[in-house]
């Protein structure tokens, strides 16, 4: 690798750090925001976001092991659209914020693991994850509904259609975790901190 192009990827990896961790703080801010409104279970979720896109810096102990800015962004953005968005973007938000997790954790896997996926098997990945975070936030919310009387999972069919939802929602995060390995197969050397 030439000089110049080591530059080119230290300036890339610098950036990228510095736009994820503002994502992050982003996303912190949004925790705080739904905290200080009520809603506790939303303020928890945008903490579990911040604290997945962190792994890496943490577990690596460099400020710039962070996901592709573009994923932090993808996780954020549903999480922004709750509490700021016009009402009716609430329920799409919620499908969208948990297919984020899964593909957050299938691109951690991806790029600071030696775990190689196919796209196929990415995509495949990036579904059942997000049908098992789907299943686990309505677990959440039906502890929530028992022990805090919250009265979020008082209708049945609609948790169902939440699953189909969440699954379609998962297809779709896949898609874009395949087409962006794939448009950026070199992801994992511009992100590269002595992994």
């Amino acid at each position: 690798m030439e000089t110049s192009d080591l530059g080119r990827v230290l300036r890339n990896a610098r950036l990228n750090a510095g736009l994820a961790w503002a994502l992050v703080g982003v996303v912190v801010l949004v925790a705080v925001r739904n905290a200080l409104d009520g809603d506790p279970l939303w303020a928890g979720f945008a903490a579990v976001v911040a604290l997945v896109s962190v792994v890496p810096a943490a577990l690596l102990r460099s400020t710039r092991a962070m996901l592709p800015w573009e994923v932090v962004l993808l996780a954020a953005l549903p999480l922004l659209a709750r509490p700021f968005g016009p009402p009716g973007v609430s329920d799409v938000a919620t499908y969208i914020a948990v297919a984020a997790i899964a593909l957050i954790v299938a691109v951690e896997l991806h790029v600071f693991t030696p775990v190689e996926m196919s796209y196929g098997f990415a995509v495949f990945f990036v579904v059942v994850a997000t049908m098992a975070a789907a299943g686990i936030w309505a677990v959440v919310r039906w502890v929530a509904d028992i022990y805090l009387g919250t009265g979020f999972l008082l209708d049945q069919r609609g948790l169902m259609l939440e699953f189909v939802a969440s699954t379609a929602a998962g297809a779709v995060a896949g898609v874009v975790f395949e087409f962006y390995f794939r448009r950026y197969a070199n992801v994992s050397e511009r992100l590269e901190v002595d992994l």
